[in-house]
């Protein structure tokens, strides 16, 4: 009889089995894990290993290697990778550096554990559809069992906790509301877009367009240039663009719409969030949090729900675009 726990993860690994084979043969996810063409010629074990090495970052147990090469041996290399994907370095390690550099605008995976890799790594765990990492209201913490700090809205305390701790993230990863630990409407949740650490990567300071720019890299796997049409009307782009740069309107015309007829539009969608943190004392932001204007709430520099940063430089060109709402 399976326990409610292997039944979830046979739920979650039947989810992503089924996701993987439409999306490649047997074949393509042994040439991928291994990373050389040369291994198709290496025997099951030796296949077994270099998987295991590729996707857990460490070497199998001899049990888990026999099991393995008798899946590969069997035709059922899916099988064999799911059981490296049960390794916990899978999810300490190799998930950790997978997500880490999409949390910051350097991409350095040389970062802390925190809310946005956290919730990565809780959703592959748990097969979730990953398209949630972007919208659900969804966040992983640690195990209350574990006597970590609670979860701040202003500290990453908690998940540094957590990884000091050494508690494997597969066992200790529990799904809880967004907005019931942050604070923010159930409506205004995306995912790790507004988890903290994203909020002091992208919404720190600027006019938020960086939020839209990463995302787009790190989850669309393109960047501005590649997406960029100079066809598209500009009455959506801000007062704070130039129209002339430099003095020649050629350059906004072939250049700079490119990028923001598509870039400022879309950034609307972020009108009331900012990141809030004293420069002087804390000029990293470290202390800092993710503050959203509600229904009700206004600024006083702008008069609606709108951040002020998304007015500032106004004068660059009156006649831009002024954002209303969201």
């Amino acid at each position: 009889m399976l326990t409610i726990t292997e039944g979830k993860d046979m739920t979650a690994r039947n989810r992503i089995r089924s996701l993987l084979c439409k999306a490649c043969s047997t074949a393509v996810l042994v040439a991928l894990v291994s990373g050389q063409a040369s291994l198709v010629q290496a025997g099951p074990r030796e296949q077994a290993k270099r998987i295991h090495d590729r996707v857990a970052g460490v070497p199998p147990s001899e049990v888990v290697l026999d099991d393995m090469a008798s899946d590969i041996e069997s035709g059922r290399a899916i099988d064999a990778a799911f059981t490296a994907m049960q390794d916990s370095a899978f999810y300490d390690v190799t998930l950790k550096n997978f997500a880490a550099p999409w949390t910051n605008e350097a991409m350095s995976k040389f970062v802390p554990l925190n809310d946005y890799i956290a919730t990565v790594i809780g959703l592959v765990r748990d097969g979730e559809d990953f398209r949630k990492v972007l919208y659900d209201d969804v966040l992983y913490i640690g195990n209350a069992s574990l006597n970590l700090p609670n979860y701040s809205t202003s500290n990453n305390n908690h998940y540094e906790s957590l990884e000091n701790s050494g508690a494997s993230l597969k066992d200790n990863l529990e799904r809880v509301n967004q907005s019931t630990y942050t604070g923010l409407p159930p409506s205004a949740t995306a995912g790790v877009i507004t988890s903290r650490a994203s909020a002091r990567a992208f919404f720190s300071a600027g006019t938020n367009r960086a939020m839209f720019r990463f995302t787009l890299i790190n989850h669309m796997c393109n960047d501005l240039e590649q997406v960029a049409d100079v066809t598209l009307p500009t009455d959506r782009i801000r007062q704070d663009v130039s129209r002339s740069p430099g003095g020649d309107s050629r350059v906004f015309l072939n250049n700079c719409v490119g990028c923001h007829t598509g870039m400022d539009p879309m950034t609307q969608a972020f009108a009331y969030y900012d990141y809030e943190y004293d420069a002087n004392t804390d000029p990293d932001g470290e202390l800092g949090r993710l503050v959203y204007n509600a229904i009700g709430e206004t600024d006083p520099e702008t008069g609606s729900r709108v951040q002020a940063k998304y007015h500032i430089n106004s004068a660059t060109f009156e006649q831009g675009y002024v954002t209303p709402d969201d």
